[in-house]
């Protein structure tokens, strides 16, 4: 089975967090970086305001249901200099994203480390994110709609590659 990472760059939603958090806990991931202004729980040592943690912190467990202390996860300002250390550890980074060179989902096999990054809800990675990655994968769509939920998307995408 692959080693699993994922990161949750710039997301606005704690209720995404959260329940990427209890997705990732429930798959097996290895850790969870919480990147940008991902909204992150509290942490020692925590340099926000300590009403703004709190809240957040309240906000992530509504949907993460203890996950947010059993699942490893660490929070990260800058994506880019995480991407160059986990490429050196040996990580494919992918992107889930619909690009013009994104793989298919289900032709993706998985490499024995990586590292998934799933991005903003509406308006996806950056495209300078998305330069620094290795490769991209789109989940295949059959309905009108364009896109999945960031949460539905990470899980489906991180049980494919649990399981390929």
């Amino acid at each position: 089975m692959p080693e699993l990472i994922l990161i949750a760059h710039n997301l606005r939603s704690t209720h995404n967090v959260g329940s990427l958090l209890r997705t990732a806990e429930g798959l097996g991931v290895n850790k969870v970086y919480l990147t940008g202004y991902t909204p992150y729980p509290g942490i020692k040592n925590d340099e926000r305001l300590p009403h703004i943690s709190a809240k957040l912190t309240r906000q992530i467990k509504k949907t993460a249901l203890g996950a947010e202390t059993t699942q490893s996860w660490e929070h990260r300002s800058e994506i880019e200099g995480l991407l160059q250390d986990l490429k050196q550890q040996g990580y494919t980074v992918a992107a889930l994203e619909q690009t013009e060179t994104a793989l298919k989902l289900t032709d993706y096999k998985p490499a024995d480390k990586l590292a998934i990054i799933v991005g903003r809800e509406v308006e996806g990675i950056e495209p300078e994110v998305l330069d620094i990655t290795d490769l991209q994968i789109a989940i295949p769509m059959f309905g009108s709609k364009e896109s999945f939920n960031v949460v539905q998307a990470a899980a489906m995408a991180l049980y494919h590659c649990r399981f390929a």
